[in-house]
This record gives C-alpha cells, sequence and structure tokens, in this order.
C-alpha cells in the first residue's frame, strides 16, 4: 500500500485537473502557449479572457476533443492526455456546449433520462424502464435541481432559450459526475435567467468542482471562488475573483476594448 500511495501522490492524485506546459498548435498558430494549472476537487474557477483568447480550446483538450500539441493533462492523478472524450466521460468528466446539443422532439424529463442512461452499465439495454426505475429517479432529481420541475414534461422545442440551457446544465450533471466544464452558460440569457443559473450553479453538491468560460464576469465571479485570466493562448493572471476584478492590467485587457 505504501508504494501505490507513494505512485499517486507522485502524479497529483489531491488535485482534479493538472494541466502541465500544454500546448496547442494549428499549423503555425498557436492557440495554446505553455499553460500549467491546478484545479483542487471541489473547486469552482473561472477562466475569462477575450475572443481568442484559447479558453474553448483549452477546454478542447481538457475533454479530448483536441490532443495538445505537447504537454501533460491529469484527471483525479490519472494522465488522460491522449485518452478519447468517452473516456474521460467514464471517469466523471462532463461540459457543456455553447451550441445546445438536445432532442427537440423529446420531452425534457426524457432527454434527462437518455443522458442518465448513457453514462450507465445498462446503457444498451432495450427494456423500457419502470417509474421505479432508479434511473427515473434520478432523472428527475436532476429536472428539480435546474429548476424545470414544472416543465418536465414538455418538450424541448417548447422551452424558452434560458430554459434550454438550464437543462444542458441538467445533462452535464448526469451520472455522478467528478468535475464540469461549463462552456458560457449565460451566454444570451435574460437578467432574470442569468439569476436562476446563479442560484442553480451555487446549488451544485460541494464534491462537484467545475470550471466555467464566461463573458458575463458578474455571473463568472459570483459562482467561483478562483479565477484564471487568459491572453493569447497563455495564462495572464491567477487570483481569487476580488483581486481579478479589481486588478489594474486586467480591468484594462478585459473591461477595455478587448472584452468581447
Amino acid at each position: 500500500m505504501d508504494s501505490v500511495a507513494q505512485r499517486l501522490s507522485a502524479v497529483g492524485a489531491g488535485n482534479a485537473l493538472e494541466l502541465r506546459g500544454v500546448t496547442r498548435l494549428f499549423g503555425a498558430l498557436a492557440a495554446l502557449t505553455d499553460v500549467t494549472m491546478t484545479v483542487r476537487p471541489g473547486e469552482r474557477r473561472a477562466v475569462l479572457g477575450s475572443n481568442g483568447a484559447g479558453k474553448t480550446t483549452l477546454f478542447n483538450c481538457v475533454t479530448g476533443d483536441f490532443l495538445p500539441t505537447s504537454g501533460t493533462i491529469r484527471f483525479f492523478g490519472e494522465d488522460v492526455t491522449a485518452f478519447p472524450p468517452y473516456e474521460r466521460i467514464r471517469r466523471g468528466l462532463r461540459r457543456t456546449y455553447q451550441i445546445s446539443a438536445l432532442f427537440p422532439g423529446l420531452s425534457v424529463v426524457d432527454n434527462v433520462y437518455l443522458a442518465c442512461r448513457g453514462v450507465s452499465r445498462g446503457r444498451f439495454s432495450l427494456l423500457r424502464p419502470r417509474l421505479t426505475d432508479a434511473l427515473v429517479q434520478a432523472a428527475e432529481n436532476l429536472v428539480q435541481a435546474v429548476h424545470l420541475r414544472d416543465v418536465k414534461d414538455r418538450l424541448v422545442s417548447e422551452l424558452s432559450y434560458g430554459q434550454q440551457r438550464q437543462l444542458e446544465i441538467a445533462l452535464a450533471l448526469a451520472g455522478a459526475p467528478r468535475f464540469i466544464l461549463f462552456d458560457e452558460p449565460a451566454a444570451g440569457l435574460s437578467p432574470t435567467e442569468r439569476s436562476e443559473l446563479v442560484e442553480i450553479l451555487s446549488a451544485l453538491p460541494a464534491h462537484i468542482g467545475y470550471i466555467i468560460i464566461e463573458h458575463d464576469m458578474d455571473v463568472a465571479l459570483r459562482v467561483v471562488e478562483s479565477v484564471t485570466m487568459m491572453h493569447n493562448g497563455r495564462i495572464f493572471k491567477e487570483g481569487a475573483p476580488r483581486e481579478i476584478e479589481s486588478d489594474p492590467e486586467v480591468q484594462e485587457l478585459y473591461l477595455g476594448g478587448g472584452h468581447g
């Protein structure tokens, strides 16, 4: 056991996510350059920056949609740098996308049930589930967690845009994730919907850590404990929300002309 403990300690088992020197090139263009970041289990972090800063490319490398050109990525101590996306999902990593990936012809609760089923051992079963099925109950609980109980039987195509974004959060919560990447969840939301989003994110179980990419600093800084600022594919600054918000260089870069 001592050797196992030493090995796990050596690979950083105490951290949810570790990036070491991650670089991603597209031809001669460096979308990410030498990005090093450590996120603890249960930590909530914002990754902020203007368009082209490298935020989405960073997410794509973490999820396995892109493999880094160089560098390493560890998820709860395991080197997942070369893992395909489905292997990272099996280990508890989830992600939302800027563009909705929902089934518009199905109900809210059916969308969530399918997400729960998709990450379960019985996902290939053709048997119709009973109302007492554990996954049915899990879907009902997730619908309630994202404030969609009143519209659970409505078709997704009938939901408002804000409700569809809330539903995406429910899908990301399917299957007891350990860590979630939220890709601009407040984009296109009304002020009321943004307030509801803050409530939903703030109420997530404490053990679920996440990184949120968000242009709306008012939303992002209310739901995180740490902030990473990116600029031109590099980490520009890191700190607590108050430090970042009051930093003169951040204000000039992010709140001046470059924020979009």
